[in-house]
């Protein structure tokens, strides 16, 4: 067994149907008193909801979240925390709502109360990013994780099935990565593997039974380990191409992991045969790459970049970006294989491997 160094993050979770209750109690617990709500202008409702349930306590709504978190959204947000006098924020919604509560704290070290009602994981993690000038840099810093998460299955109705199911194949992907990280561990890989499973086994039921509260609580509980892997262990060529060709190209996240990630995968497969063994098991299929592959079309997810807004033009440009402050990655990349990667996902054709 190769030596090993395990960091365990230190955010309070709250699980369970109707969680969301405890709310109140949590934001008292801290101390606080002026709850700022985030959220996106499509989660708008459900801010309002929140800001309804705080009463008093809420300071006001910012629903101006949006994905791969603008520097000026994030610097506007700053500024209606601080005038408003809030002394926490709360974000409901996905990883752009926590992504920018991350940004307010970043400066400000106000203190975050996360309500996923998506599977991206952030909100157990201590990775934030901002986008500037077109081009999406990420950083991590303990101070921006989230100090309580409440997750409650019954506010992940609500998210459309497509992002139900993209936003699941994310979560994959941090868990996926984190099994041949460069300072992997056996605990995160235990966690990592029942992540993988737990959550693909939800989203092959979660279409079916989409009001199902064992179900979703299956597919949140995933969700959760996959990000507490993202949180705990680094990144490799995968996330590198996603906040790459995301971030510079304006490409929705959730389906962006979902399309690369067979790819990567497959690229990175012989350099991990036990990684392999593991998410293979995991998704209960022979070989890693092509299951993950084969899960995103029996799903119906996207399968190609072109599908989800990628120009031809632009991979080029994705490639060249790809190796500017490159991720450690397991096995050595040039840019011309980064450039048949991104070609094979562009198409849309089965990975590499």
């Amino acid at each position: 067994m190769k030596s090993f160094t395990y960091n365990a993050a230190a955010s309070r979770i709250i699980f369970g149907v109707g969680a969301v209750k405890s709310l109140e109690a949590e934001i008292k617990r801290l101390g606080a008193e002026r709850a700022l709500v985030l959220s996106t202008p499509e989660q708008k409702s459900s801010a309002e909801q929140i800001a309804s349930l705080l009463g008093p306590r809420s300071a006001g709504i910012f629903a101006q979240a949006t994905m791969h978190v603008p520097i000026e959204t994030a610097r506007a947000a700053r500024a209606v925390a601080q005038e408003l006098k809030a002394d926490c924020a709360v974000a409901i919604g996905g990883g752009s709502t926590t992504g920018l509560a991350k940004a307010i704290s970043l400066e400000s070290a106000l203190p975050i109360i996360a309500i996923p009602t998506t599977y991206a994981g952030s909100e157990v993690t201590p990775i934030f990013g901002l986008t500037e000038g077109g081009i999406k840099k990420t950083g991590s810093d303990p101070k921006v994780i989230p100090r309580v998460v409440i997750y409650d299955p019954a506010l992940t109705i609500s998210m459309p099935m497509n992002l139900t199911l993209a936003s699941g194949m994310n979560a994959i992907a941090h868990a996926a990565e984190g099994l041949y990280a460069e300072d992997s561990n056996p605990v995160i890989s235990l966690i990592a593997e029942e992540g993988i499973r737990a959550m693909s086994a939800g989203l092959r039921r979660v279409g079916e039974a989409p009001d199902d509260m064992e179900v979703r609580s299956n597919c949140l509980y995933g969700a959760w380990l996959c990000g507490i892997v993202l949180g705990s262990v680094g990144v490799a060529l995968h996330h590198k191409l996603c906040h790459t060709v995301g971030g510079s190209f304006n490409l929705p996240h959730a389906e962006t992991h979902a399309v690369i990630l067979p790819h990567a995968v497959g690229f990175n497969a012989p350099a991990v045969p036990d990684a392999m063994q593991r998410i293979a098991r995991a998704l209960g299929a022979p070989h890693a790459a092509q299951g993950l592959y084969d899960l995103g079309k029996s799903l119906r997810l996207p399968q190609s970049l072109q599908a989800i807004g990628m120009k031809s033009e632009d991979l080029d440009r994705a490639a060249e970006l790809a190796l500017q402050s490159p991720y450690w990655n397991p096995r050595p990349f040039t840019r011309g294989e980064v450039r048949e990667l991104l070609g094979r996902a562009y198409d849309g054709l089965p990975p590499d491997a």
